[in-house]
This record gives structure tokens, C-alpha cells and sequence, in this order.
């Protein structure tokens, strides 16, 4: 800090023998100092999304399409895989954002779950049990049986209004079918009104472009409500996180959902996908025959992304570590994940994790 005793002395030494010019000089330097001492300090709060590939139980459920996850399946998926599975993937979740939050991610969406029940064994594994997180969820009527989730701290997070849209698959005259319901919780992040929405959007199992209209759907839905919130409620501050199954500059992203590479830039009706410039200079979540995509995004609207008062975008990034990458073989590089090849592998998922950071200056 700065002697005020002594910033008074050097004020009067330079008037008496150097004039004004060099006062001038002094007070900016002083007050340059001030600045420097007085050190801004910040909440934070970390927002992840994961995609846990698979994450059944081992029972067989007569409703879904889950037979490869039991014990008696091709998989050979026993109590022990799964055990084994949670321990790695909440390993994972644990680490995510802790390099800027000790607690980690205060909020985590995450897809490919099959029930409440697995997510219950999740958040009582060993790395995660002290975090106390709490469960959104909701079967939806995924052939699959596969669904999305909310966890969350509720020191740092508290639902209000939590429900889920049901995303149907089937054109007209076809037997109806569904992809996984959109999740959207409204509540409080450190007293500050915010919506999330937790995304698994369909596949492109059929081919890319046959399969579009179906994300498009998705994302046009998923912008439809938030516009809503935003204006009939006023909840401005949103995130939409996920498994998009595009990249950030198809258009179901990029024109449906209207999304911007550059926050400083934004229209005021576009939200701000970090993850763009990333998949720009080649990064990715998830590889297929050698390409990388980068389909789990966390993307922020426009009142989050530039104005700071309040939460507000700090820092995005992909969350991989050199123990979640396969290390030799046909896979090398890649995600390392549960099966390869129809032999479990011991890995994590295919996928690797997202986040984002807010930050809120303290008082």
C-alpha cells in the first residue's frame, strides 16, 4: 500500500522544483499503485456437463432396450464393471474445475444415465460423497432407456421450478418414438436468478443430415422456452449444456439455438458458444474414425456472456487429463472408455468432459 505521508512529501518536493509536469507524473504513478494493491476478489462457480456412456445398472428392464448391460448380456456387465465404472467416472467429476473452486463444479449435467437409482450410487462414491449433490431427473421414453440429469451443490445452487419436454422422433404416419426429454431447472446460483438446460440431443445414427431436422427441433425448442423465461420472468441469465450430437457450427447450434463464436461481438439476441473456437483450432470431446467432434458444449446467453454485474463468463475448457486418454492401439488419443470392442476396457466414457466458469466480484 501506499504511504499517504509520503505521496503528500513527493507532491510538494516536485511543485517546489519541478513543476507541474512532474506532478502529474507522480499522482499517476501513486495512484497506479493503489490500483495494483487493492487485489479484486471473486465467487465462483463451476458448471460442467458429461456425457457417462451407458450408465446402467445391471438389472434388465422389460421397457427398454438395455439387454448388452447385464450380466448375462454380450458385455458381461456385472456388479463389478459397475462399481468399477462409478469409482472412474466420479473421479472425474471430482477433479473438474477444482484448479479454480476447491469444491469443484457446483452444477454438472450429464446424459446416458439410465435411472435415478445410478445417479444415487454416483454421488455416494468416495470422491464425491462430501459435496453433498442433489438429483434432477426424469425417465423419459427413450428407446434406449438413456436419459439426462442435473447434480448440484445447494450451498451454491437452489431449483425453484424444475420440467422436462419431451423431444419426439417420429414423422407423421410412423410409429411413435422419442429422443431424451430437455431438462430445464430455474432457480438461484448464489441468490442470482438463472436457468439451465441439460441436452442429449438425437443421434446421427441414419446419417448426418437425414437425422438434422431432428437436432434443429431440438434446439429451436430449447431457445423457444428460454425466450420465454427471458420475457416473461426476466431470467436473462441462462446456459444451455449437453451432448448436441453437432458441432457448434451446424446449424441446429449456430442458427436454431443462434449462437456466436466471439462474446464481445454478440447480437443481442445471440448467445455465446465458447466451445466454437475450440472445435475451430481443432479440439475436441469425442473421436469416430479419426475425427474429433465437439459435441458437448456448455453455451451462455448474451447477459451472462457481457454483463458484469453479477455471475458473469469467466473461462471455458475441456476437462482431459492424460489418465482418461487410451494410451496405445487402434484407439490411441482417443477418450478412453468403459468397452472397446466388445471388452471392457476399464476406462471412463467416450466422451470427455465440458465447463464453464462465472465469476461474481465480492462486495
Amino acid at each position: 500500500m501506499v504511504n499517504f505521508h509520503q505521496l503528500a512529501h513527493k507532491i510538494r518536493y516536485f511543485i517546489n522544483l519541478r513543476g507541474m509536469k512532474y506532478l502529474f507524473l507522480s499522482v499517476i504513478t501513486c495512484l497506479y499503485a493503489l490500483t495494483v494493491s487493492a487485489q479484486k476478489e471473486f465467487n465462483v462457480a463451476g458448471l460442467a456437463f458429461y456425457n457417462l456412456e451407458n450408465l446402467f445398472d445391471t438389472i434388465d428392464s422389460p421397457d427398454t432396450d438395455d439387454l448388452e448391460f447385464t450380466p448375462n448380456g454380450p458385455n458381461l456387465y456385472n456388479t463389478h464393471v459397475y462399481y468399477d465404472k462409478l469409482a472412474h467416472l466420479s473421479r472425474v467429476l471430482s477433479e473438474v474445475a477444482t484448479e479454480y473452486t476447491p469444491d469443484g463444479a457446483a452444477i454438472i449435467g450429464v446424459s446416458e444415465v439410465e435411472n435415478r437409482s445410478v445417479l444415487e450410487d454416483l454421488v455416494k462414491q468416495p470422491a464425491l460423497v462430501n459435496r453433498g449433490y442433489k438429483i434432477l431427473h426424469q425417465n423419459s421414453r427413450d428407446g434406449r432407456g438413456i436419459d439426462v440429469g442435473l447434480l448440484y451443490q445447494p450451498k451454491y445452487f437452489t431449483p425453484d421450478t424444475v420440467f422436462f419436454i419431451p423431444l419426439q422422433t417420429s414423422g407423421p404416419g410412423d410409429s411413435v418414438r422419442y429422443s431424451r426429454d430437455i431438462l430445464f431447472a430455474v432457480g438461484r446460483l448464489n441468490g442470482e436468478r438463472i436457468v439451465v438446460s441439460v441436452n442429449h440431443w438425437p443421434s446421427r445414427r441414419g446419417g448426418e443430415q437425414t437425422t438434422a431436422p431432428l437436432r434443429n427441433k431440438a434446439a429451436m425448442i430449447d431457445r423457444r422456452v428460454l425466450d420465454s423465461l427471458a420475457q416473461y420472468l426476466q431470467i436473462e441469465k441462462a446456459v444451455v449444456m449437453g451432448d448436441l450430437n453437432d458441432d457448434p457450427i451446424n446449424d441446429s447450434v449456430h442458427k436454431y439455438l443462434r449462437t456466436g463464436r466471439t462474446k464481445d461481438h454478440l447480437d443481442v439476441k445471440e448467445m455465446f458458444n465458447p466451445m466454437e473456437d475450440f472445435y475451430r483450432k481443432g479440439l475436441g470431446t469425442t473421436a469416430y474414425h479419426d475425427a474429433w467432434s465437439l459435441f458437448d458444449q456448455i453455451i451462455v446467453s448474451h447477459k451472462l456472456a457481457n454483463d458484469t454485474k453479477g455471475f458473469h463468463f469467466y473461462k471455458a475448457g475441456v476437462y482431459n487429463p492424460s489418465y482418461m486418454t487410451q494410451k496405445s492401439g487402434a484407439y490411441k488419443g482417443y477418450p478412453l472408455r468403459t468397452y472397446a470392442d466388445g471388452v471392457y476396457a476399464g476406462g471412463y466414457s467416450d466422451h470427455f468432459p465440458v465447463y464453464v466458469l462465472l465469476v461474481k466480484e465480492k462486495p
